[in-house]
């Protein structure tokens, strides 16, 4: 077994060290992160300038770009060999409903997935860490049931929030499906020192649709949510309707 676990809150976050803790044992680990903190920015990848690489001060692979980066690197040059298993987190807060859009701990297991190698997105239901050491174990514990099925057939994508408390290992487990936020709250208007003004993206919305079946139903009742994902963002209901009120045959 050959695992790469990669993450968005930057090599030196606590969440990816309890998660490659927390995967001893399991096979060969490859680390690569980013060098800074690098949330929210989704799928990106840098093709402006090149990409350093380093090795941290921990051991892990750095590199100055985004999660998008580190998994595309790895997986196109970087690592001797390809993984088994690409693996992400532990991130500090959600990623649930439309925040799985802008994710970079999310886009960094689907770019595993995009070349074909399963993939799982973990991340805290609340900010700031607290009980890390048992989503770690929380965490273990659902990668080891995936496993125990096995990594044979079609990639798959799995993304992962589990409840910041100290019995989180022994939560229920529920497969469910994305809810969906409010719109952001406002931009938030600051002035420079030098009078210019300066903007800040608002704080999500609160959750629109959150009931029984979603990921936020179940991580508001205490239980970790596993949402499969999928990357075909075309609305099949809709190709029919389309062809029809454009006049145009479908392909």
């Amino acid at each position: 077994m050959h695992i790469l676990i990669a993450n968005d809150d930057g090599y030196l976050a606590p969440g990816i060290a309890a998660l490659v803790r927390a995967c001893e044992g399991l096979g060969s680990i490859d680390v690569v992160a980013p060098e800074q903190n690098a949330s929210g920015t989704s799928n990106a990848l840098t093709l402006s300038r090149p990409l350093s690489v380093f090795e941290g001060s921990n051991g892990f692979k750095v590199i100055n770009g985004t999660p998008s980066d580190c998994v595309h690197l790895a997986l196109t040059g970087l690592l001797p060999r390809r993984p088994d298993l690409v693996i992400s987190g532990i991130n500090n807060g959600a990623n649930m409903g439309d925040d799985t859009l802008y994710s970079g701990t999310v886009a960094a297991a689907m770019e595993g997935y995009l070349f074909g190698i399963p993939a799982i997105a973990f991340s805290q239901v609340d900010k700031g860490w607290s009980e890390l050491a048992a989503a770690a174990q929380a965490a273990r514990a659902v990668i080891d049931q995936v496993l125990a099925g096995g990594l044979d057939g079609p990639p798959f994508l799995l993304n992962v929030n589990i409840p910041n408390r100290p019995d989180a290992q022994q939560l229920p487990r529920r497969i469910t499906r994305l809810g969906r936020r409010h719109a952001s709250e406002p931009v938030i208007r600051q002035d420079s020192p030098r009078g210019d003004p300066l903007y800040w993206i608002g704080p999500a919305g609160d959750a629109k649709e959150a009931g029984a079946g979603t990921d936020f139903h179940a991580a508001a009742n205490g239980q970790v949510s596993i949402t499969p994902l999928q990357v075909d963002l075309t609305e099949h209901a809709g190709l029919g309707p389309w062809a029809s009120r454009l006049g145009v045959p479908r392909a």
